[in-house]
């Protein structure tokens, strides 16, 4: 690899500084390129399980992260125990009420 595309390969990728919220180097992606390699950075954040930020100008506009699925759902099945009085009452009585 020459000097040129090895610069260009370091500037793909983006250490963020003080942490925010980010372990290690962070791959970039300019928003115009990313329209051209779409599909293929979707299955690359998908595989690598690594975020890709897009920009715009140099500056962050979006993230693209992997989808993390829950290992349980989790179901509201059963959670009413007991119902009382009306739920959707106010507690006062109104006119249309006394009718």
């Amino acid at each position: 690899m020459n000097e040129t595309a090895s610069n260009a390969a370091e500037s793909s990728i983006l250490l963020w500084p003080y942490g925010h919220g980010y372990n290690g180097h962070v791959k970039t992606l300019a928003a115009g390129k990313f329209k051209d390699v779409c599909l293929q950075t979707l299955d690359e954040v998908a595989a690598t399980r690594r975020p890709v930020v897009i920009t715009k100008r140099g500056r962050p506009v979006a993230k693209l992260v992997p989808v993390t699925e829950s290992k349980r759902r989790v179901s509201l099945s059963g959670s009413i125990v007991a119902e009382s009085g009306d739920p959707y009452g106010t507690g006062e009585v109104w006119d249309a009420d006394r009718s």
